[in-house]
C-alpha cells in the first residue's frame, strides 16, 4: 500500500534555572522569577491532556531536567518567588516597595488573551495604562491590590481547568478576593503542577507519547566542547578572549539528564533534544556513548550539511521534500545516531503566526500545508505500491509553552480543531520519532565530519556568542571553569555545590539575553542569576570572588530597537498597543537630522512582520492634522534586490533626482488619510504602474497602523526587500521618512 504522510510533533518544554544561589540552602528555595510556576499551571499539563482525547495521534514532548527539578520544588511547596511572596502577604501588610513591585509587574501577561477576557483584571489594567503607576499607588485600595494579586495567578491557569469547582467559583466571583482565596489559588497551582510529570509518564507508558530529554541545564554543547565552533557558520566571528574547551563537561550534562529521566520515567530515554537544536561533529560521540539513539535539529543545519538550500513555493512548501522529510544516520565510534530535521517554516507558523488567526482557519492552514506535502508524496508512489525507499516524516518541532499566550483560550480551540482534522484523515499518521525510526531506520548517511555546526537560529551560534557582551560572559565562565580545574579534590561526591553551580552557569539562557538580539523586562535579573552561579563556584572552592562578578555584565538601559526582535501580531486599530509592538523594529524620526526630523510631526516608525503580514506603525506628534501640518498621503515603495522583475520610478510629481528617491521600485502602496482610500500598484513593462487587488488595511487613531499581506506581493519565502516611505499631497512629493536609510526586511 502507498505510504501515508508521517508527521512527528515535538514540543520542547524548557525554563532556565531561576533559583537563586544566595538562597539555595534555605528551607523555602528562593526563585527570582515566577515563570516555572505560571507556565506550570498554563502550558505543560493541558498540552498532553488535550492530546489524550485523540488516541490515534502520537507525539513527542521534551522535558528539560532544569524544568523538571523546578516543577518538583513548586509541587512540594519548597519554592518561593517574589510574585508568590506578595500574593500570600496580607494586603494591609504590604510596604511601599512591595506595592510598587505589584503595580509594575502584575500585568506581565499578554493583555489580549490573559487580561482582557476578565472584567476586573481588565479594569485594573486600563487604570494602570491610562492613569499611570503613580496614580495607582496613590489611589488603589487594599481590595484593588488583593484582586490584582488574585487575578494575576488566576489568569495563568489554563482554561482546560476552568470546570474545576473551585476555579469556576473564583472566575464567577470576579472580585473582592481575600487572602484565603489567594492561598487556595496557590494550593490549586500546586495541585496542577504535581500532575505534570505523572501524566507524561502515564501517556508514555500507554504508547501515545514519547518523552525525551535535554542536556542537564540546557547548555549549548558545541560551544562547551569548543567556542571556536562559532566560526564554522560565521568564519569572521569575533570570539571571546579565551577559548573555552571543556568537552568533559558534555558527559556530565548528558549523564545527569539520563539519570534525571530514569528516576522520573522508570526507563531509559531514547531521544535527545540538543539545547537550541545545536549540533556539531564534536558532540556526537558523547551523545552516542551515553546511549541516546536519536537527536533532532533544524532544516538550516541540514541545508548547510548537504550544501543544499531549501527552495519553497509561494505557499512556503519545500520544493525538495525528499531531502528534508527523512531521517539521517550519523556514525560515531560508539555506534550510530539517527537525526531528524524539523520543517522550520511549519514550526514557526505554530510558534509565531497562528495565534493571530482564527483557530479553525489556522488549523485548516496547517492541514493544508500537510495536504500539499501528502499530495506530492502520493505522486511519487505508483498504484497500490510504493516506489520510495522509505516514507516521508515531516518533523514539526518548537517551543511548547511560550506561543500559547498569543492564542485564544491558550491554544485549546486551535489544537482541538487541528487534532480533529488530523484524526479524520487517513492520509496522515502522527507518530513519535522513535516509532518511526523503529519501523523505518535511516538509509541515508551524513558523514560525521560534514555535519554542520549550528543551531535552529540561522544555522549559527550568533545568538549565544560573538557579540561583545556575550563574549565577556564566556570569558567570565572560562575563568571560573579554570579555577575549578585547579581543584581536583573538588569532586561531584564531596563538593556537589560547586558542580551544581557550574552546571547552572553553563546554561544557554544567560547568553541568549546578553548583548544584542534579544531583550526582556528581566535582562538585569538574568544577568544577576548568571553572576550568582559563577560566584557560587568560587565560594564552594573558598576562592575569592573576582570583583567583576559584583558588577553587571552589561548596563541594562533601554536598548536600541532598530531591528525587529521577533514576529509581531498587532491588532490594526490605530491604538498603538505597546505590547503588540514591543518586539518590532523602531526608528526614531523626530528630534534628529533632516527635513522630516525638523518638523517632527512623525516621531517614531515601528515595523515588523509575521507569516501573514508586513506591519508598519507611525507615531504622530500631538495635535497633528492631515492635509495641514502633515501631508495627506503616505506612499510605501519597495523593491527586491535578489529578484528579476519589472521596476518603475515612484509615481509622484516633483520627486528630487537623488538616491534613493530616484530608485526603481516593484510595488507601491498608497494611503490617502483624508479619503480613507488605500491602493496597491505593481510595476510592469515600460516603467508603467498597474493596479492590483489588495487586502491591505490601515487604521488611524492615536497613531497610524498598517498591515500588508505577503500574499498581495507574491514573494518567494525568504525574499529580501528594501522599502522607502514618502509623504505627498495629491500625488506631489513633500518629504521622506527615514532619510538616512531604507527600511530592510526579509519575508518569512
Amino acid at each position: 500500500m502507498p505510504y501515508p504522510l508521517y508527521v512527528a510533533f515535538i514540543w520542547h518544554q524548557h525554563q532556565p534555572l531561576y533559583k537563586s544561589r544566595e538562597a539555595i540552602s534555605s528551607p523555602m528555595g528562593q526563585y527570582r522569577l515566577p515563570w516555572v510556576r505560571l507556565h506550570g499551571t498554563k502550558d505543560y499539563l493541558d498540552l498532553v491532556l488535550l492530546l489524550e482525547k485523540y488516541p490515534k495521534l502520537h507525539q513527542t514532548v521534551n522535558l528539560v531536567p532544569s524544568l523538571i527539578l523546578q516543577l518538583e520544588d513548586y509541587a512540594a511547596g519548597e519554592a518561593m518567588d517574589p510574585y508568590l511572596a506578595v500574593t500570600l502577604t496580607p494586603t494591609e501588610q504590604l510596604d511601599k516597595q512591595q506595592r510598587e513591585f505589584i503595580v509594575r509587574h502584575f500585568f506581565d501577561a499578554n493583555h489580549h488573551t490573559l487580561i482582557d477576557p476578565h472584567p476586573r483584571y481588565r479594569q485594573l489594567y486600563q487604570q494602570h495604562q491610562e492613569k499611570g503607576e503613580p496614580w495607582c499607588l496613590a489611589n488603589w485600595t487594599n481590595q484593588d491590590y488583593s484582586d490584582l494579586l488574585a487575578w494575576h495567578n488566576l489568569a495563568w491557569i489554563d482554561p482546560l481547568f476552568w470546570d474545576d469547582p473551585e476555579i469556576a467559583t473564583w472566575l464567577k466571583q470576579g472580585k473582592d478576593f481575600t487572602l484565603a482565596d489567594r492561598q487556595r489559588i496557590y494550593s490549586k497551582q500546586r495541585q496542577i503542577i504535581s500532575r505534570i510529570i505523572p501524566q507524561h509518564r502515564k501517556m508514555q507508558d500507554a504508547g501515545q507519547l514519547e518523552v525525551t530529554t535535554t542536556p542537564y541545564t540546557h547548555p549549548i554543547l558545541p560551544l562547551l566542547a569548543d567556542t571556536n565552533a562559532g566560526r564554522v557558520a560565521v568564519p569572521q566571528m569575533n570570539l571571546p578572549q579565551q577559548r573555552f574547551q571543556w568537552a568533559e563537561d558534555l558527559s556530565r550534562h548528558l549523564r545527569k539528564a539520563w539519570e534525571n529521566y530514569q528516576d522520573r520515567f522508570g526507563c531509559i530515554p531514547r531521544g535527545l533534544w540538543p539545547s537550541e537544536q545545536s549540533v556539531s561533529p564534536a558532540i556526537l560521540p558523547y551523545i552516542a556513548k551515553q546511549g541516546f539513539q536519536w537527536i533532532c535539529s533544524d532544516e538550516a543545519v541540514l541545508g548547510w550539511s548537504l550544501h543544499h538550500f531549501f527552495h519553497r513555493d509561494e505557499r512556503g512548501n519545500v520544493r525538495e521534500p525528499e531531502f528534508l522529510y527523512r531521517p539521517y544516520r550519523l556514525s560515531t565510534p560508539h555506534g550510530d545516531l539517527s537525526i531528524v530535521f524539523r520543517d522550520h517554516r511549519l514550526s514557526d507558523l505554530i510558534g509565531f503566526t497562528y495565534g493571530a488567526m482564527k483557530p479553525l482557519e489556522a488549523a485548516r492552514d496547517l492541514v493544508g500545508h500537510l495536504d500539499a506535502i501528502a499530495s506530492t508524496l502520493q505522486e511519487r508512489q505508483k498504484g497500490s505500491t510504493t516506489s520510495l525507499e522509505q516514507p516521508w516524516l515531516v518533523t514539526i518541532a518548537l517551543d511548547g509553552e511560550n506561543c500559547w499566550e498569543f492564542y485564544q483560550q491558550d491554544g485549546q480551540p486551535f489544537l482541538e480543531a487541528l487534532y480533529q482534522q488530523l484524526s479524520d484523515r487517513s492520509c496522515f499518521k502522527l507518530v513519535t520519532v522513535s516509532e518511526f525510526l523503529e519501523k523505518f531506520p535511516p538509509t541515508e548517511t551524513i558523514p560525521t565530519a560534514k555535519l554542520h555546526s549550528g543551531s535552529w537560529v540561522d544555522g549559527s551560534f550568533t545568538t549565544w556568542i560573538g557579540d561583545p557582551v556575550k563574549n565577556r560572559a564566556w570569558d567570565l565562565l572560562y575563568q571560573a571553569r579554570q579555577i575549578l580545574a585547579k581543584h581536583p579534590e573538588a569532586t561531584e561526591e564531596n563538593n556537589p555545590e560547586v558542580w551544581s553551580a557550574l552546571d547552572a552557569a553553563e546554561g544557554s539562557d544567560w547568553f541568549w539575553w546578553f548583548g544584542e538580539g534579544h531583550s526582556s523586562n528581566h535582562d538585569a535579573m538574568f544577568d544577576r542569576l548568571f553572576r550568582e552561579h559563577l560566584s557560587a563556584i568560587y565560594q564552594a572552592l573558598n576562592e575569592p570572588i573576582p570583583p567583576q562578578l559584583h558588577q553587571p555584565v552589561e548596563p541594562h538601559e533601554h536598548k536600541n530597537r532598530e531591528i525587529p526582535r521577533s514576529f509581531i501580531h498587532p491588532i490594526i486599530d490605530g491604538k498603538g498597543d505597546e505590547q503588540d509592538w514591543d518586539k518590532a523594529g523602531m526608528l526614531e524620526i523626530g528630534g534628529a537630522r533632516g527635513t522630516m526630523h525638523r518638523s517632527s510631526e512623525i516621531q517614531r516608525l515601528f515595523y515588523g512582520l509575521d507569516h501573514l503580514n508586513f506591519y508598519l506603525r507611525l507615531d504622530f506628534k500631538s495635535g497633528v492634522q492631515f492635509g495641514q501640518n502633515l501631508p495627506s498621503e503616505l506612499h510605501l515603495l519597495w523593491y527586491y534586490p535578489d529578484a528579476i522583475c519589472f521596476n518603475s520610478p515612484a509615481p509622484l510629481a516633483e520627486l528630487p533626482d537623488r538616491e534613493p528617491l530616484n530608485y526603481l521600485f516593484h510595488h507601491h502602496l498608497g494611503i490617502n488619510f483624508l479619503t480613507g482610500k488605500i491602493w496597491l500598484e505593481e510595476a510592469g513593462e515600460h516603467f508603467q504602474w498597474y493596479p492590483c487587488s489588495t487586502q491591505a488595511s490601515f487604521a488611524v487613531d492615536r497613531c497610524l497602523e498598517i498591515a500588508v499581506p505577503w500574499a498581495d506581493l507574491h514573494l518567494q519565502p525568504d525574499s529580501r526587500l528594501q522599502m522607502i516611505l514618502l509623504l505627498a499631497d495629491d500625488g506631489i512629493f513633500r518629504s521622506r521618512l527615514t532619510e538616512e536609510k531604507l527600511v530592510a526586511l526579509q519575508a518569512p
